[in-house]
């Protein structure tokens, strides 16, 4: 499938966005948030930015105070999940002009759409940034 889910999490652990791309339970969703952001958060700096937890790769990276955890297949390319998720992260600082969570949060409904255009069914189906925002503009201009 390629992407399985996408989470956004601050430096406590709290999950401030999540977006998923196969079906799991509640209860199956809050206990592999709470393992995946555990065992990202608690590595260091020199570690790579890779990491398996059970069927899936977990690719991170540490933006300010933000981390995006992105869980994908095991034949998924990792460098490209990161060029994805600096890619995710320049659109939104075009959007909010240098974003922080307090953006994610205030906005969540901009960023799942901001996701929503890049990522189809687990696939990044567009990539670039002025194709995703041009949605977004026309709604903020008829609000």
């Amino acid at each position: 499938m390629g992407i399985r889910f996408i989470l956004l999490v601050n430096k406590q652990g709290q999950t401030r966005l999540a977006q998923y791309f196969e079906y799991l339970t509640l209860e199956q969703r809050r206990i592999l948030e709470g393992e995946i952001v555990r065992k990202c958060l608690t590595r260091t700096d020199q570690q790579c930015s890779f990491v398996e937890h059970r069927n899936y790769k977990v690719v991170y990276r540490r933006y300010a105070s933000l981390f995006f955890l992105i869980g994908v297949d095991d034949d998924e390319n990792e460098l490209a999940i990161l060029e994805f998720t600096h890619l995710l992260v320049e659109t939104m600082d075009r959007h909010f002009g240098n974003v922080c969570e307090l953006d994610i949060m205030f906005h969540l409904e901009k960023v799942h759409f901001m996701l929503e255009e890049m990522v189809m069914n687990g696939y990044i189906v567009e990539t670039s940034k002025s194709n995703v925002l041009a949605p977004i503009q026309l709604m903020e201009k008829t609000a």
